[in-house]
């Protein structure tokens, strides 16, 4: 009998004294509280959001829609917040226990509060885009992006705070090993570098058609902190260190006021002189007299007889489309070519084509030599 009373006394020690003296009912009526609080979340940021969309509602602006959205998932951890607030409550902590638990809670705030700032970064940069008028997109991009990261950051430095980590040594701690790492790491702030000078240059924008010879050719995608994503024609993504495209020339095709189109037009040396003025008149009228090409003195604009070639007498085109979209190019190039056959084929000339005329004097005997033996000399004896 005393056994048992002994063993119940053992029961109850542990009981009262489970876990660093912390009662066991208490931690499990705590862990209960936590549970229902995570059981509560899903209802609880239904019931929040359902609230503050009422008052969205009223308004124009469909921004606070969208902060709304964002929001959703750093209002749904509140509940655990709260959860571990009043179970740490609950249990009564003292000494070390009570600031690790008032840390832990601290801690959870400040993460709810700086996630849910980094989520309304992306909504409230409408309010930056108004930088445009001064910086370029990418450069508004990156600005958002630094944004993000000083949040983070910022975020990260409250918490360590907290926790009684002091943020500036390790700031300095950091700045040594920055110069280290910065002797490995050239090429990195290279392209980081040419990154902010190709933007701050405007030299070309997401969706221009850019061409660096020897390096790519294609359609800019975005422009990162490190390089610069192009979208080949055949469709593959190629990612270009932001150095290459700084240091070499860069042909934005974009950018082009007008199209040129640049022919040399070969008609046979048969053609007679009025056949030639007929046919360069009739082309610079049609030029000069279509709306799809640009006119002087806007641009330059020449149909001249040129040169006289080794198999033809070259007509020089030379003239800019108004469009610069490749497709409607095409087209323009495509109308002007059947118009220029039907004014040559009109003035009774022809194209030539290269040919070449071999003259021959006189042909080599191709049969054998006659051997003609040496006549014997006559002597006397």
């Amino acid at each position: 009998m005393d056994s048992w009373k002994t063993f119940w006394a053992v029961v109850v020690d542990v009981w009262e004294n489970g876990l660093y003296g912390i009662n066991i009912g208490r931690i499990t009526v705590a862990v209960f509280i936590v549970l229902g609080f995570l059981i509560i979340r899903r209802l609880f940021s239904r019931i929040v959001v359902h609230r503050i969309s009422l008052l969205t509602q009223k308004t124009s602006t469909p921004l606070d829609d969208k902060a709304l959205e964002v929001l959703q998932k750093p209002v749904s951890f509140i509940p655990v917040v709260l959860g571990v607030y009043f179970a740490a409550e609950y249990l009564n902590l003292s000494g070390n226990l009570e600031i690790f638990a008032d840390r832990l809670v601290r801690s959870l705030i400040v993460f709810v509060i700086f996630w849910g700032l980094v989520k309304l970064v992306q909504p409230l940069s409408v309010f930056m885009r108004g930088l445009e008028k001064v910086f370029t997109t990418p450069m508004v991009d990156w600005l958002i992006k630094a944004v993000n990261i000083a949040f983070i950051f910022i975020g990260g430095a409250t918490i360590l705070e907290i926790w009684g980590i002091k943020i500036g040594p390790i700031l300095a701690g950091l700045g040594l090993v920055g110069v280290a790492v910065a002797l490995g790491a050239q090429d990195l702030f290279k392209n980081l570098i040419s990154g902010i000078l190709v933007i701050a240059e405007k030299r070309f924008h997401p969706g221009d058609w850019i061409r660096v010879d020897g390096v790519v050719e294609g359609t800019v995608e975005t422009i990162g902190f490190r390089s610069t994503v192009v979208r080949r024609f055949d469709k593959a993504q190629v990612y270009v260190p932001n150095s290459k495209l700084s240091d070499n020339s860069a042909i934005n095709f974009s950018a082009m006021t007008h199209r040129r189109i640049y022919w040399i037009i070969g008609v046979e040396y048969r053609t007679t002189i009025d056949q030639l003025r007929i046919i360069r008149d009739r082309i610079e009228a049609y030029v000069l007299g279509s709306e799809a090409f640009a006119h002087p003195p806007e641009v330059l604009t020449f149909v001249r007889i040129d040169r006289f070639s080794d198999s033809s007498i070259d007509i020089m085109l030379y003239c800019f489309t108004r469009t610069t979209v490749w497709g409607e190019w095409l087209e323009v190039k495509e109308q002007l070519a059947y118009r220029i056959k039907e004014i040559v084929e009109e003035a009774g000339a022809g194209f030539a084509f290269p040919s070449q005329s071999v003259y021959v004097e006189t042909l080599p005997n191709e049969g054998p030599e006659v051997f003609v033996p040496p006549e014997k000399s006559n002597t006397t004896s």
